[in-house]
């Protein structure tokens, strides 16, 4: 859904899951290019991306592994690049919950997170729009790759 969406609007958009299963489904039903890759073992190119759309897939890096990924992250995106993420926000617990891990974050900690791998903030915001805070689960956050 999102490739293709992100195809409409003009862009050259690339999938990445770390499931082969997932990965397949989604080349499959969009004839893009999709690759599979986990956040732990990442091999992205340098300085390859205007953009990274990370919905509902960072807060599942353990904290110990979160700053490694967060400058892989960041050093595949050139310059000027943005990356736009949204995880359910927490008080910074961490742990597995059935078959899934998670961490969920407050801003202070994203915000220290993000900025310890480089990145600018440009916006927050809870979602979704127009409900008391305690029924907004999702912080989105669209953090800049500095030009120099």
């Amino acid at each position: 859904r999102d490739l293709k969406a992100f195809t409409t609007l003009g862009h050259c958009a690339v999938g990445l899951d770390g499931a082969g299963r997932f990965a397949a489904m989604a080349r499959d039903a969009t004839g893009f290019d999709v690759w599979q890759q986990d956040f732990l073992h990442l091999d992205l190119p340098a300085s390859h991306f205007d953009g990274i759309f990370a919905n509902a897939t960072l807060f599942h890096v353990p904290s110990q592994a979160l700053p490694r990924v967060l400058r892989q992250l960041h050093t595949t995106l050139k310059p000027g690049g943005v990356l736009f993420s949204s995880n359910p926000r927490g008080t910074n617990q961490e742990g597995w919950s059935h078959d899934r891990y998670g961490v969920f974050h407050d801003l202070e900690a994203w915000r220290r997170y993000m900025a310890g791998a480089g990145f600018v903030e440009i916006e927050h915001y809870y979602r979704p729009a127009g409900l008391p805070r305690e029924r907004q689960p999702w912080l989105a956050s669209v953090w800049r790759k500095p030009v120099a």
